[in-house]
């Protein structure tokens, strides 16, 4: 790939990150409960610190992408490092897809009767979806690069 497209492609991840964590910042101050509520008390609510903790994963997903990304610019595709970071990918959106589910079973299981959850247990089955298929490329194209590498030592030890 063009330079070009790497760095645009890269713009793209760092974007993605940006509103990810303005929509995390945002989000609480909007929702119904905050009408009445300090700071404090809006940002330090149990289920809004689980998903703080849970978009650890999509920002380390988020990194990864990016590195891997500088990898495929500097022709270094076919190495560990790239293997690694498709790795390390694949088990951030496994471990993003388990905790918007553990949330999505609290939200179903222990919430206000006088409320309804439809739709945010809509939106955690469209994003462990959309979770579950990144993991799936990311473990295909981990196993093609991996056997790629294994291919090309193959060849160079019968050279």
């Amino acid at each position: 790939m063009k330079s070009i497209s790497i760095v645009f492609l890269q713009a793209v991840i760092v974007l993605i990150g940006i509103v990810a964590l303005a929509i995390l910042l945002w989000v609480p101050l909007t929702e119904g409960r905050a009408a009445n509520l300090d700071l404090f008390s809006i940002y330090f609510d149990p289920f809004i610190l689980y998903g703080y903790a849970a978009s650890i994963a999509f920002f380390i997903a988020l990194y990864k992408t990016f590195k891997l990304l500088g990898y495929i610019g500097q022709n270094k595709v076919f190495s560990s490092n790239a293997v690694k970071t498709l790795k390390s990918i694949k088990y951030c959106a496994i471990v993003l897809s388990i905790l918007i589910v553990l949330a999505g079973l609290y939200i179903r299981l222990f919430h206000n009767k006088e409320d309804d959850p439809a739709g945010f247990i809509a939106i955690c089955i469209v994003t462990t979806f959309v979770s579950i298929v990144v993991a799936t490329a990311a473990a295909i194209f981990e196993k093609l690069l991996q056997n790629a590498i294994d291919m090309k030592s193959e060849n160079d030890l019968t050279i």
